[in-house]
């Protein structure tokens, strides 16, 4: 710059012209920074299989990182003073935070569900009170589908917050579907036929094997326990198939299923 003439008028304001110029120049390859930074954490996240609205969020972040680092440095070039700015805008920042901290809380159980997965879109879930498929995850809130074709909004917080269910992690659930017979029938018989029941059921899977249990004396019934596996996807369809092949199965046997029964006497 020194070997080239300048003309007088502008020589008072060289140094502000120079300071605009590399500031200019910082703030573009800023924008270069931060598109490569965007790139190279979503490429990274992804790699790591990473849910893609958290691989977003923070590819977007980084970006907006770099950018407003290049932006101070821009600032301080042309000769603003950049500490006060920095300072307000942290303490925006922790009045925002006051501010929102509910909302904080459910963006931060949406990062933990995000990265660690005890659940992902499609699993068939119990948390805070309610359950459902998994049809979305956002940062904020889970969106279930219950059984009976309802949306369900459930705020991150609140499903980190409370005992979580996963119905489908374990790649089959089991049903308890109970039984009872009236006294007088042969338990051994009785187990036989539940087996005969269950075996005929297609939707029961065949390993594990159902188990048939004898669990106790009631009051008007010898009360049996059916426990059988079956994909998570198919549950209510199997409860009503093997519920259908006992009913049916006792009745071909002659075993009586007792009812409550209120027994009135008169004085004569």
């Amino acid at each position: 710059m020194e070997n080239l003439p300048v003309p007088e008028f502008l020589q008072p304001y060289m140094p502000l012209i120079v300071g605009a110029v590399t500031a200019l120049v910082i703030f573009i390859i800023g924008i270069i920074v931060a598109g490569w930074v965007h790139s190279l954490v979503a490429r990274g996240l992804s790699k790591r299989q990473v849910e893609p609205s958290l691989v977003g969020f923070l590819a977007s972040l980084a970006r907006w990182l770099v950018l407003a680092a290049a932006v101070i440095t821009a600032l301080e070039r042309v000769g603003l003073q950049t500490t006060s700015l920095i300072a307000l805008l942290g303490s925006a920042g922790i009045a925002i935070g006051l501010a929102l901290q509910g909302n904080l809380s459910h963006f931060a159980s949406g990062v933990m569900i995000l990265l660690f997965r005890p659940f992902k879109v499609g699993d068939y879930i119990g948390a805070a009170g309610k359950e459902g498929n998994v049809k979305a995850i956002g940062l904020f809130t889970t969106t279930l589908l219950t059984l009976d074709n309802e949306t369900v909004i459930v705020p991150n917080g609140a499903a980190t917050g409370s005992v979580m269910t996963n119905y489908t992690v374990s790649g089959s659930r089991r049903a308890h579907i109970a039984v009872g017979v009236a006294y007088g029938s042969k338990v051994p018989e009785v187990i036989a036929v539940l087996k005969k029941a269950t075996e005929r059921c297609e939707l029961a899977m065949k390993t594990p094997a159902p188990v048939i249990a004898f669990v106790g004396l009631g009051a008007s019934s010898l009360d049996f326990l059916v426990l059988a596996h079956c994909d998570p996807a198919v549950y209510a369809d199997m409860l009503h198939q093997v519920r259908t092949a006992v009913y049916e199965e006792l009745a071909v046997a002659g075993i009586e299923i007792p009812f409550a029964q209120i027994v009135v006497h008169q004085n004569a």
